[in-house]
């Protein structure tokens, strides 16, 4: 008969875990504490300074998240990550730049673009009409973005489906170019600005020596109307549960009768539709773009939808305002060229430390 210390050998342990891990968890503690220390040190010392920034940061961040729940959409569903989302995004500040500042709806082709007008210029006019060039820029540039999402998905994505995942991704990073090169053409490779106010100006309220603009208030308006509309769309409407279903399991989907296709170009266009408003939003706010910046900015993104959770709406928006308090803590009270080296550091220690996301694995419906 074995004695209870032998019995007790035989139990299974606990085993600790490998020394690398516990000297990597010991670093981002130690990150993570003096990343704090700072912040904390600087609210006391400007605490004003320190209001403004999260509200630009916040503000900011919004944006990032409309651009990152195009990503996360995608991966959820089909698991593939769209590259070419962050230029799409790029393609639709310049159709805003060209409705509220030529009054045109333009569309760009390979040696010419189409143009036409809408009457919407809207420097030095009244408000009804920037009202009506903010709606029409808006809207259109929403619509011009989700034809090229959903054509990109037809003609590169869904032939590949059934493929090895290299071979998608490839042709996502060779649509990015595309994409690139069209918008190099189109507006040429200086930055593309727009001269004078599109949004209102203005101060909506100031707080102890801290004001709170009209724009800001705006844009925040606008992103947080397009997010709740897009929980509704995949919380409770039936193209919503067929996204939902088809994350979960394509073939059960499409013997429960759900058109399998379908669904995926409808995530595709929904993650369009996001690029494009993101575009009008970013191009009025801040007033100026790049046919590079799609590289940027959608690299800003796609780190914002991991560091939530790739595949999960909240995640998306959650890991956007966070790089956008991130980004507007160190250019106010560190340095700006250190911005996009600090961005994708959180990217590779998320990778290290949580490759899951802060919001951890989910469905795409965020759920």
């Amino acid at each position: 008969m074995a004695t209870r210390e032998t019995a007790a050998r035989q139990l299974p342990g606990r085993r600790l875990p490998p020394a690398s891990t516990l000297v990597l968890w010991a670093f981002g503690a130690i990150l993570v504490f003096g990343v704090g220390y700072w912040l904390i040190g600087e609210a006391i010392n400007s605490p004003s300074a320190f209001v403004e920034l999260t509200l630009i940061g916040f503000t900011n961040g919004m944006i990032y998240a409309l651009i990152a729940l195009g990503y996360t959409l995608v991966y959820g569903i089909i698991e593939l990550i769209n590259f070419a989302h962050g230029d799409n995004f790029m393609l639709g500040t310049f159709q805003t730049h060209s409705i509220v500042l030529d009054g045109s709806f333009q569309i760009p082709l390979l040696f010419t673009v189409i143009s036409i007008p809408l009457g919407t210029a809207a420097i030095g006019g009244s408000d009804l009409k920037r009202a009506y060039a903010i709606g029409a820029a808006l809207v259109l540039s929403m619509l011009f973005c989700m034809v090229i999402n959903v054509s990109i998905e037809r003609i590169g994505y869904k032939p590949l489906r059934n493929q090895p995942r290299l071979a998608p991704l490839i042709t996502a990073i060779g649509f990015s170019f595309i994409l690139a090169n069209v918008g190099l053409a189109w507006k040429g490779a200086g930055p593309v600005p727009v001269r004078g106010d599109i949004l209102p100006t203005g101060t909506l309220f100031e707080i102890a020596g801290v004001s709170y603009s009209i724009k800001d208030f705006i844009v925040l308006l606008i992103t947080g109307t397009l997010l709740a509309a897009l929980t509704f769309l995949v919380a409770k409407t039936k193209p919503g549960k067929a996204m939902r279903a088809t994350a979960q399991d394509r073939d059960a989907s499409a013997m429960m009768g759900i058109n399998v296709d379908r669904t995926i170009s409808f995530t595709f266009a929904l993650g369009g539709a996001l690029a494009g408003a993101a575009g009008m939003i970013y191009m009025l706010y801040i007033g100026t773009s790049r046919f590079d910046l799609g590289f940027r900015l959608g690299l800003f993104a796609f780190t914002a939808a991991v560091l939530g959770g790739i595949g999960n709406l909240s995640g998306a928006v959650l890991g956007g305002i966070l790089l956008g308090l991130i980004a507007a803590y160190n250019e106010g009270f560190a340095d700006a060229r250190w911005t996009t080296t600090i961005i994708f550091s959180i990217l590779i220690l998320i990778l290290v430390f949580r490759p899951s996301g802060l919001l951890g694995e989910r469905t795409p419906e965020g759920q």
